[in-house]
């Protein structure tokens, strides 16, 4: 979905034509599977951190054309709206210090985006959701100019025959509105984890994923205002889930999915190809084992855990997981954090002697993710050892369990144990001192009240300090 796109409209022809290539590419995509052709390098970890533009007030800054401009980084894209830009890193080796280098990369990166705002007398932030953001802000006013947004937006809103999109969370104010277009989904900013793996590997791992989504979005979580109303600690997922939805008649287009891999990965590939309309019959006339279409069509279904292929240096095909439950934030220390305790947990998981999915059941682990979206590390989810099932705090589960499978999991990659103190040690801390960003940010408003534009500010103090979250004062 990365890829922009020549027009805006689309005919009949478009879509029989997509479709045709689709299903070529999906048949030779069965081969591939059958055959084993993917990629055996594996174990590379990626990451993609998505941001907001502010000014000096706190408020969103619709200025990311200027900003990409005067930044020149081909690896700073736009977003959806002109507040937000995506930041994108290389691929390093799950090994040795992988995590300096992804903080070194980020950290380099990030830096460049601070001088470059600094400079037009603006901030960028990386919180999940930015408090300040106003619905008059989510307009198509304020969209990029990028033309697949601008079909994106149309097309949702014809397969939903005009009808407004309805937003109704629940929390300590519930929230309910209609809206006139996709825009909603720009308020939901996120650190997307990468990682590729060996053929062998991508079912145990995919499944892994969808296990250990509750506690990464409960250790996580840092989005708990949208519109001056305190809601879930990670608003972000309900809110991109019904920003858009493509209507009742049409399987939603954002979701936990619908089971575990039994097979493979193909199995969504498939259900994509079956389930879902296409939405942006893009066409491209590029050679079938470049997976274009079928890529295309899978970046517009945006998956808590997502399938991907793409290809290595020498042009091999390669599988990867795109874990992306994690909100933005709140600085480069803590995202790589999160990522460390991803990645530990996943090869941790692989220690088993059972893989997860036979001890934990799909409709549970999908439960235990929206439990610890809404109430984050408060939560309580269902957890399974060898003596079978129970529920737990997931503090406690966390602290105990989670932290010393990741770093047996990290310890079997090879990374020095100071590497591994470092990073999982952020993780402890916060989840030991119960504050994550989505707990600082409601902490400060209960000694300050609800003064959003001074909570912003407040944040990116701290977040300019690099320090993790759990050591902010309030």
């Amino acid at each position: 979905m990365g890829d922009e796109i020549s027009s805006r409209y689309f005919d009949a022809e478009h879509f029989s034509g997509f479709r045709e290539r689709l299903e070529v590419e999906t048949a030779l995509l069965h081969k591939y599977f059958e055959r084993r052709e993917f990629s055996h390098r594996g174990n590379m970890a990626g990451f993609e951190l998505e941001a907001w533009l502010v000014d000096p007030a706190g408020n969103p800054a619709p200025r990311n054309d200027d900003f990409l401009a005067a930044l020149n980084d081909p690896l700073v894209v736009p977003e959806l709206a002109t507040f937000n830009v995506e930041l994108n890193g290389s691929a390093s080796s799950l090994s040795g210090r992988v995590f300096s280098r992804l903080y070194d990369e980020l950290s380099a990166t990030w830096g460049g985006c601070v001088a470059t705002a600094g400079a037009m007398d603006l901030s960028i932030a990386s919180i999940g959701i930015l408090p300040t953001i106003t619905e008059d802000l989510l307009s198509s006013d304020h969209m990029s100019r990028m033309v697949r947004y601008h079909s994106l937006n149309d097309r949702l809103l014809a397969m939903r025959d005009g009808m407004p999109f309805t937003i109704e969370i629940e929390g300590d104010q519930d929230l309910s509105l209609t809206h006139s277009d996709v825009m909603m989904e720009a308020a939901t900013t996120s650190f997307q984890i990468h990682l590729q793996c060996r053929p062998e590997n991508t079912k145990r791992d995919f499944n892994a994923s969808l296990a250990v989504s509750a506690p990464m979005v409960a250790a996580s979580a840092n989005s708990p205002f949208l519109f001056g109303h305190a809601l879930w600690d990670e608003t972000r997922i309900p809110l991109f889930e019904q920003a858009v939805d493509a209507g009742e008649r049409y399987p939603p287009r954002v979701s936990f999915g619908h089971d575990y891999i039994r097979e493979s990965l193909l199995e969504i590939f498939e259900r994509n190809r079956r389930e879902h309309p296409i939405l942006l019959p893009a066409l491209q006339d590029t050679p079938p084992d470049r997976f274009n279409h079928v890529r295309f069509h899978n970046g517009t279904l945006w998956r808590w855990n997502r399938p991907l292929i793409g290809f290595d240096h020498d042009g091999q095909v390669h599988l990867r997981i795109e874990h992306r439950v994690v909100p933005a934030g709140p600085t480069i220390r803590d995202c790589i954090a999160n990522a460390a305790f991803y990645f530990g947990m996943i090869y941790g998981l692989r220690t088993w002697d059972r893989p997860v999915e036979e001890l934990l059941t799909f409709d549970k682990a999908r439960d235990n993710f929206y439990t610890a979206a809404r109430y984050g590390l408060n939560a309580r989810i269902l957890w399974v050892d060898a003596g079978g099932e129970r529920e737990c705090a997931v503090r406690t589960l966390i602290l105990d369990e989670l932290l010393p499978l990741a770093r047996r999991g990290l310890e079997s990659r090879d990374i020095p144990g100071d590497e591994i103190d470092e990073y999982l040690g952020i993780i402890a801390d916060r989840v030991d001192t119960s504050q994550n960003g989505a707990a600082w940010q409601r902490r400060w408003v209960g000694l300050n009240g609800p003064d959003l534009n001074g909570l912003t500010l407040t944040y990116l103090a701290h977040q300019e300090s690099g320090k993790p979250v759990h050591s902010w004062p309030l």
